[in-house]
């Protein structure tokens, strides 16, 4: 009886130590994506209402949660509710950020996790996360016809991007080294917008959407200069895409950036002018659902010196390789419309998975050391303590699957000169109708699962 109870208190430690608001059966008997499923296959089959039903099921602390439940939100044309929960994911975003010294509740997630699983740690989100977390934010006060909360966001969203780019300046100056010994023109983008043209490796560091987006909200607000820094960065992420050509190609030309003008039309051609009676569409597409993180397990006995074992397993996040295989059509006015690409989300989240692996692996290591020693200590070779650790570590031994899953897989643009007056765009048979101002830009913004969609429009003036 002494025995089972020592064995009940180090349990009951641990989860102590791990910090009351980790402490859920979900952390500590699942992972993230596993608890998830039911919200994630309800975004991927465009079944927003049903998603929004089931978000207060889920909780992964206030920056996941929040940035989850913002985006199904924003799904749903739920934009009031979106935007409050983004809002709610920035501030504990920026409480995290603040912490200038390791607090004692940190601590005491950071050893509880050990002895459990890193699940129990509160979650750092990624890079391209925050990048997002700002252009959502960004995209709900464009939805509300403020532009000037659109701005702010996408400022504060090109700063991550720019720390993102400094933490990585040496990686992507060696994938740009290789490109060039391997023959690769240089992209003009990168030589105009002074970039690494990294290729791949920068399309998964920086956001052309974010890039895009930022660029295309500044043009409107007529600042044209901080319209073309962004524009040609776009281009350098994504040196094909036709909507961001157009748009560098018609600020240069405003601005009169003469050298550079004739660069880009060396290679691009001539920008189009919009005469009387023509507008411009402007669509942004996002598309599917980003691929969530499997678990990789591995189950192994551990010998200590007297011959007696331990059953320990090890658990690791990965993603499984697929190709993206949903395509979506769009028409407008019923001829086909042709986008592409601007982001490739799936990229960017196995990017970042794989920066973190060595991290997760050393941390693997240690904690099968650290749960064998509490083992030995307080089972001290009794068969029954030995059974019980060996069934707790193996329950617990989760692998860290945090991300946010509802974010899209891919997000590609389009630009289409057109008559003014009223135009249907169609998207795999939904139709949405809006109109286009003489000589003026309509911007659509429109995400894609499954057999459902989202979109509304907004006017940006003449550009």
């Amino acid at each position: 009886m002494q025995v089972i109870k020592r064995h009940i208190t180090v349990v009951f430690v641990s989860l102590f130590l791990s910090a009351c608001s980790s402490m859920t059966a979900g952390n500590l008997f699942s992972h993230y994506s596993a608890q998830n499923q039911e919200l994630y296959q309800a975004v991927k089959a465009g079944q927003y209402t049903q998603a929004s039903d089931m978000l207060d099921e889920y909780v992964a602390g206030e920056i996941l949660d929040n940035l989850e439940k913002g985006r199904v939100y924003f799904l749903n044309q739920e934009y009031q509710e979106s935007k409050t929960r983004f809002e709610l994911s920035d501030q504990a975003v920026k409480r995290q950020q603040s912490k200038a010294i390791i607090s004692v509740s940190d601590t005491a997630t950071s050893v509880g996790s050990l002895a459990v699983n890193d699940n129990l740690n509160q979650y750092q989100p990624a890079d391209y996360e925050l990048g997002f977390l700002h252009l959502y934010l960004g995209l709900n006060y464009v939805q509300a016809n403020d532009l000037d909360g659109a701005l702010v966001e996408m400022r504060r969203a090109n700063q991550v991007q720019e720390q993102a780019k400094a933490r990585r300046e040496v990686e992507l100056q060696q994938a740009q080294q290789e490109l060039k010994a391997n023959g690769v023109s240089a992209n003009l983008g990168s030589v105009l917008a002074q970039y690494p043209d990294a290729g791949k490796t920068l399309q998964a560091v920086q956001n052309a959407y974010l890039l895009y987006l930022s660029a295309l909200l500044y043009e409107a607000s007529n600042d044209l200069n901080n319209a073309y820094v962004d524009y040609r960065r776009a281009l350098a992420v994504s040196p094909n895409n036709k909507a961001v050509i157009d748009g560098t190609l018609r600020v240069a030309q405003r601005l009169g950036m003469t050298q550079d003008l004739k660069l880009l039309q060396e290679q691009y051609g001539v920008a189009q002018t919009l005469q009387e009676g023509q507008g411009r569409v402007i669509i942004l597409d996002e598309q599917g659902i980003v691929k969530a993180m499997d678990s990789w397990r591995l189950s192994l006995p551990l010998y200590d010196s007297r011959g007696n074992s331990a059953l320990y397993s090890i658990a690791l996040p990965y993603y499984k390789s697929s190709q993206y295989k949903e395509r979506y059509n769009l028409q407008l006015n019923g001829e086909g419309l042709v986008s592409s690409p601007l982001t490739d989300v799936d990229l960017m989240a196995e990017r970042n998975l794989s920066e973190r692996m060595p991290t997760m692996v050393i941390r693997q290591a240690l904690r099968v050391l650290a749960k064998d020693q509490v083992r030995k200590e307080t089972a001290q070779g009794n068969d029954v303590g030995n059974l019980v650790f060996n069934i707790w570590n193996t329950l617990t031994e989760q692998p860290d699957t945090r991300s946010w899953i509802t974010l899209p897989a891919k997000v590609n643009g389009a630009v289409k000169i057109v008559a003014s007056g009223e135009q249907i765009l169609t998207a795999d048979g939904q139709s949405y109708r809006f109109s286009v101002p003489d000589q003026g830009t309509t911007l659509v913004w429109l995400s894609q699962q499954g057999a459902n969609a989202t979109i509304w429009h907004k006017q940006l003036g003449k550009l």
